[in-house]
């Protein structure tokens, strides 16, 4: 028991590391793929002097501490969000081998991670939900759902069917919100709800829909309460879908089945 224990602790650990090193490689697409530029060329400098940055100064979350959020050439200050998204990148992988360890449920969310995080960081930073982000996000999504998966506890035929029926809802539910509203739902918006359909299959996407919403709701209640002036901009809702996503895929399957149990009762 101890020894499994500390091979599973071991495993997180380790899972960690790589994923602090994925979360530097996110930092790259976050920052060109809304300029349209490639995220393999040229390879990692400084915005402000252009300098190529050597190994020393692309060790995840080491390198920002060690020179203190500034760059070594030059000065300029580095943002302090490559941190974040490194450490949380890193945080996310330990604790999704320490629920799963090596299996393709694995596989499958930390996809979904590194697809959730990009967006809901772009989203924040510039209020764009970017089709060469969703679109070959919605081919894998549409052959993880094809594939013989042990995936939310279903049958393939019945993923891809509710695969197909989550997209469906999804994406024209966001679709009348954009109407309705004139603008205020953009249409990014609306092409990531039918990604998150897919990824998340019906009932599901509905669950991850209301969740969204009341995280967007206790928001804006912190923010306004704390009535300061950079929040008093509009909120953009991808931050929250991509968040409440990640918690359906984890969680959603078990609360879903939780709230099953429930109706016999209620009834």
């Amino acid at each position: 028991m101890h020894t499994i224990g500390a091979v599973q602790i071991l495993g997180a650990f380790l899972f960690a590391l790589v994923g602090l090193t994925v979360g530097s490689f996110l930092n790259v697409c976050i920052d060109r793929l809304p300029r349209g530029e490639s995220v393999v060329r040229p390879p990692s400098h400084c915005d402000g002097c252009q300098r190529r940055l050597g190994v020393r100064d692309l060790i995840p979350v080491i390198s920002y501490l060690q020179l203190r959020g500034r760059c070594r050439h030059c000065g300029a200050s580095i943002p302090r969000k490559l941190l974040w998204v490194e450490f949380v990148t890193g945080a996310i992988f330990g604790l999704l081998f320490w629920r799963y360890g090596l299996s393709l449920e694995l596989g499958v969310l930390i996809f979904y991670a590194c697809l959730f995080i990009i967006i809901f960081v772009i989203d924040l930073e510039h209020h764009l939900i970017l089709n060469r982000v969703v679109y070959p996000a919605m081919v894998v999504a549409l052959l993880l759902a094809l594939a013989p998966l042990p995936w939310l506890g279903e049958a393939m035929t019945d993923r891809l069917a509710s695969a197909g029926l989550g997209a469906g809802v999804g994406f024209f539910l966001f679709l009348l919100l954009a109407v309705i509203s004139r603008g205020g739902m953009g249409w990014g918006d609306v092409k990531l709800a039918g990604l998150i359909g897919l990824a998340t299959g019906f009932p599901l996407v509905v669950f991850s829909v209301v969740l969204a919403a009341v995280l967007g709701i206790l928001a804006a209640a912190v923010m306004a309460a704390a009535r300061r002036r950079k929040f008093r901009q509009a909120l953009p809702f991808g931050p929250f879908l991509a968040v409440s996503t990640m918690i359906t895929l984890v969680w959603g399957s078990q609360i879903l089945g939780w709230y099953q149990g429930l109706m016999p009762v209620a009834g």
